[in-house]
């Protein structure tokens, strides 16, 4: 091994009996039987192995010792008189003859117990995360991640891709979130980005003439945190194909991710190539969302034209109404009432509900304005003994309700999800276009350097008002697991003329273009190949893979959901000279 120790602490077997050892790790535990017994455990990377201190002497000097100190033990291992069978090394342990400390713990009291760390208020996991990721069931999370990071690396290798590192300072554009910005120092006044993706420079390479290009590469986007998303920065699998299609980006992934999540994952079964494909439209219609979870077996239904026929007014005043069917849902009034409630607190709007008795009767809910409706609400698919969530609102509201309410009556009714396995498909077709949510007038949907369904013919016709800009698909796609966007890609835009009519339908000019994306304006102008990629997230796979209900848990020092780091103290105050040489005042937002 190395000169501190002969063998690390989960090497130690029966075979190694009457054979004198090293060891070194953390004293995780010292229970004292009497004055001349006291058992230790000593813990280091690799796992546990228990020694003995059989004489008052040694019971002392363990004593001594704080709990997390690090230490040296050499003795001679034996054979257990009371075997462990949970432990890897249960079968022995050693008796030691000599101890050393190498580093002492100086605290007496520990922020929270090392084992049972992810019991611990999260802040104060975050602020020591160094002690977190002592325990062996967080620092597993970390080692699947290097884990999985190396087999991508293989696999795209494999495929002929090469591995090829972007800059991190770049100018700032309009990618659809908020960058990060970096005072540059000898440029007053000016500032570069942190990347947000490294989208221009992976096109630039296909314009350079690399012909397979990818990097697992840091993104750094100014956005709030969610339970599948870190603020700051996060890592994906990046990779952009020359003279390549659609069709061509779905090959390779289709290739390299199954046998990585089938081996690595928490479930062992992994879709198979080649993965569902489902247009945009479709996946809003049939499942309330355009990133279904297909283990899911239910299904949104259309009632619209029916619901206007009833005399319940939230029915005949919605622009839309969607119904999700499940059968088999023998859930009390309480229990349909929290789900209810569960489904409005993620989307916004509370469902309605009705059930069919056994005898095909409505029941509950707003059974009374469906009566005689029964024939038609089952060839919508609610059967006798099922429960039917219906949702109303706008097109967009009725159906991100109803995506909503299929996912939880999944989760909730046993026997309609299919948890144990991963279920990839495609989203593909997306809009081009867009209303935005805050501007109220057209933006990207996506990627804006996508490739319109049509061409630059389509785009002619929107500018002469023939045809409606959000009616203009792109060739985008998303890659979806168990319900988790994994990747967004795309089809590229690589001809200038397309890309500048494009952008003129958001009201950016070919100056504005030229402005904002010199580069790769410059470069296509120089003739590009057609290219095509996308950027599976690598925090997220990890968290699929691991199980994990947050990305925090995969990440070896995250941020908090309010962007600190609560063990560095980042964001911090700097010195007013640092803030003197970069040209910088601070403005008070008193108000």
């Amino acid at each position: 091994m190395t000169q501190m120790r002969s063998h690390t602490c989960n090497d130690l077997r029966m075979e190694h009996v009457g054979q004198r050892v090293k060891l070194v790790g953390w004293m995780e535990n010292l229970r004292e039987v009497g004055a001349s017994l006291a058992f230790v455990v000593l813990r280091d990377f690799y796992g546990t192995t228990q020694a003995v201190a059989e004489t008052e002497n040694m019971v002392k000097a363990f004593r001594a010792i704080t709990k997390e100190s690090t230490i040296s033990i050499e003795g001679i291992v034996r054979e257990r008189a009371s075997k462990n069978p949970r432990q890897d090394t249960g079968d022995v342990e050693v008796v030691p003859e000599k101890i050393e400390v190498l580093g002492r713990c100086h605290y007496n009291e520990l922020p929270f117990e090392i084992n049972r760390s992810r019991e611990a208020d999260e802040s104060l996991r975050l602020k020591y995360r160094y002690l977190d990721l002592r325990n062996p069931a967080v620092k597993q999370n970390i080692i699947l991640r290097c884990n999985v990071v190396a087999a991508l690396r293989a696999a795209m290798t494999e495929h002929g891709f090469m591995e090829i590192t972007t800059p991190i300072l770049t100018a700032s554009s309009p990618e659809g979130a908020r960058d990060y910005l970096v005072p540059a120092r000898k440029h007053p006044g000016k500032f570069y980005a942190l990347p947000q993706a490294p989208q221009q420079f992976k096109q630039l390479l296909m314009a350079s003439g690399f012909d397979r290009y990818f990097q697992i590469a840091p993104c750094f986007r100014d956005e709030d945190a969610r339970g599948d998303r870190s603020p700051g920065e996060f890592y994906q699998l990046d990779m952009e194909m020359a003279f390549a299609t659609q069709e061509d980006v779905f090959a390779v992934m289709e290739d390299v991710l199954p046998p990585i999540f089938a081996k690595y994952g928490t479930y062992d079964i992994a879709s198979a190539a080649p993965f569902r494909r489902i247009s945009y439209h479709d996946a809003m219609e049939t499942y309330g969302t355009d990133k279904p979870d297909l283990r899911i077996d239910l299904t949104v239904r259309d009632m619209t034209a029916l619901a206007k026929e009833t005399e319940f007014e939230p029915f005949q005043a919605a622009a839309a109404v969607k119904l999700v069917p499940c059968s088999r849902a023998s859930l009390t009034r309480k229990q349909i009432d929290k789900l209810c409630d569960d489904v409005a607190v993620q989307a916004g709007k509370k469902p309605y509900w009705v059930r069919m008795d056994e005898n095909g009767a409505l029941v509950g809910g707003v059974a009374k304005f469906l009566a005689g409706r029964e024939a038609e609400l089952k060839a919508l698919g609610l059967e006798p003994g099922g429960l039917a969530l219906i949702s109303t609102g706008t097109l967009g509201e009725a159906q991100k309700t109803a995506g909503v309410a299929r996912k939880m009556l999944g989760a909730t009714v046993p026997g309609h999800m299919d948890e144990e396995r991963y279920e990839f498909c495609w989203i593909v077709d997306f809009p081009m276009f867009e209303i935005g949510e805050e501007s109220g007038e057209l933006e990207f949907c996506h990627n804006p350097f996508s490739m319109p369904n049509g061409g630059l013919e389509i785009l002619e016709k929107a500018h002469r008002g023939e045809v409606d800009p959000l009616d203009i698909y792109a060739y985008q796609y998303d890659l979806v697991c168990n319900g988790e966007e994994l990747s967004s890609g795309a089809v590229r835009n690589h001809d200038p003329d397309i890309m500048v009519r494009a952008f003129e339908l958001v009201r950016l000019t070919e100056e504005d273009v030229k402005a904002k994306f010199p580069a790769m304006y410059n470069a296509f102008c120089y003739g590009a190949p057609p290219h095509a990629g996308i950027a599976p997230g690598v925090d997220r796979m990890v968290m699929l893979l691991a199980g994990e209900p947050s990305i925090r848990e995969i990440i070896p020092f995250p941020m908090n959901k309010n962007a600190q780091d609560l063990m560095m103290g980042a964001p911090s105050a700097v010195e007013q000279s640092q803030l003197d040489e970069l040209h910088i005042a601070l403005v008070s937002d008193e108000k």
